[in-house]
């Protein structure tokens, strides 16, 4: 009997030591909740500039405007997100690198799309994407400042009339005729024509966005977002007719340059159209190639690019393919210079090979910049000085 209450006793006991101890587990379970929600309350948000238009913002680029503008705010909740979920992570460059490095570059590519849209039917804006790029922190988890997406309406937007009368009153383009004074190689007579016939296909464009566009931009409206694009292709154009001749027999000077430029028929009259016919002749004796006698071939020096930071092992198979390419870029570029020797102008080697090559080696460098600085700091290589390269020999 003695026995069986001493027994009963010890259970009772340890009855209520376990309820103690859950009680003890519930009350520590409570508490590191609490220590949850007051570490979290301390993780810091992104603070970034608000991106301004002060412009009005053609019909045709508002919706792409506003996706981008959208974009910024996505972009501040993904980058905040993972400052939460990566607190207490890394070295103390770890914000930086992985979280604000990476945001910096995705609102600087959306603030350029954006110029990019509004640029495609009006003057192209400097919205400063250089300077708005960069965000900070709010230490203190304080709630981030959304980027405004109201986008300006365009001038006159919608205004302009449509049907068969929208062209009433609108000018048209009016362009200097290609006269292509020499016998034209039986090889180069197609390439030829289909570039005679594209520029009037230039023309017929030019002109549809000249009344798809009335009322839209500023006093330099026409000259920078038609006149001036037009005047690149018909430059584009007629240097590929001069090289197509080239090819086969000594290559015409067509005055590319003074040809590419048009004005305007103030009265809407009708555009005078490109002739398309071409001159036969015979194949040139050299079939292409080079003059004979020619003195010691001529070749491009380009500065060097110096890496003078660690790259992030994430990194280095992308930075060694585009260190890469600047090489075959240059290849190419000697290959280029050494087919085409004695063809063109003054310009020629400049225009149709330096300039060429120096965006090519602008955009490859920009692209090991953006390489190291998803992983790391992103350096600046300076790709703007070291893009120009020059002939020697």
């Amino acid at each position: 009997m003695y026995s069986r209450s001493r027994f009963s006793q010890s259970r009772s006991n340890a009855r209520r030591w376990q309820i103690g101890a859950v009680a003890g587990v519930a009350v520590a379970v409570v508490g590191v909740g609490l220590g949850v929600a007051s570490a979290d309350e301390a993780v810091p948000t992104v603070n970034c500039p608000a991106v301004s238009i002060g412009v009005a913002v053609p019909a045709q680029a508002q919706a792409e405007v506003q996706s981008n503008l959208q974009q910024l705010n996505t972009q501040i909740s993904e980058a905040n997100n993972r400052l939460r979920n990566s607190a207490g992570q890394g070295g103390p460059n770890f914000v930086q690198n992985a979280i604000l490095g990476p945001l910096a570059d995705k609102r600087f590519a959306a603030i350029n799309r954006i110029e990019t849209a509004i640029g495609r039917n009006a003057a192209k804006p400097d919205l400063n994407a250089e300077g708005l790029r960069t965000c900070t922190l709010n230490q203190g988890g304080g709630k981030p400042a959304e980027q405004p997406t109201t986008v300006p309406p365009a001038n006159n937007g919608g205004d302009a009339a449509g049907g068969g009368n929208a062209a009433a009153g609108v000018p048209t383009v009016n362009c200097p005729q290609v006269r292509i004074g020499v016998a034209v190689p039986a090889e180069a007579q197609a390439e030829v024509v289909r570039n005679l016939e594209l520029l009037n296909t230039q023309i017929a464009e030019a002109n549809t966005r000249l009344v798809d566009t009335v009322g839209q931009g500023g006093p330099n409206f026409i000259q920078n977002a038609i006149l001036g694009p037009l005047a690149g292709k018909r430059l584009a154009a007629i240097n590929r007719i001069e090289t197509a001749i080239g090819r086969r027999a000594a290559k015409p000077d067509l005055n590319a340059e003074g040809l590419s430029k048009c004005s305007l028929n103030a009265d809407g009259a009708a555009s005078a159209q490109q002739g398309t016919g071409v001159g036969a002749g015979e194949a040139g004796q050299n079939g292409g190639a080079g003059p004979n006698g020619a003195g010691p071939a001529a070749s491009i020096s380009c500065p060097d690019l110096t890496i003078n930071v660690a790259i992030p092992a994430q990194a280095q198979a992308e930075v060694q393919r585009n260190l890469d390419l600047l090489g075959t870029q240059i290849a190419e570029a000697n290959k280029r210079l050494a087919s085409s020797a004695g063809q063109g102008g003054p310009n020629f080697v400049r225009n149709a090979i330096l300039g060429p090559l120096a965006d090519k080696r602008f955009s490859t460098i920009k692209r090991i910049e953006t390489a190291i600085g998803r992983n790391a700091a992103k350096p600046d290589l300076d790709a703007e000085g070291l893009k120009g390269c020059s002939v020697s020999g």
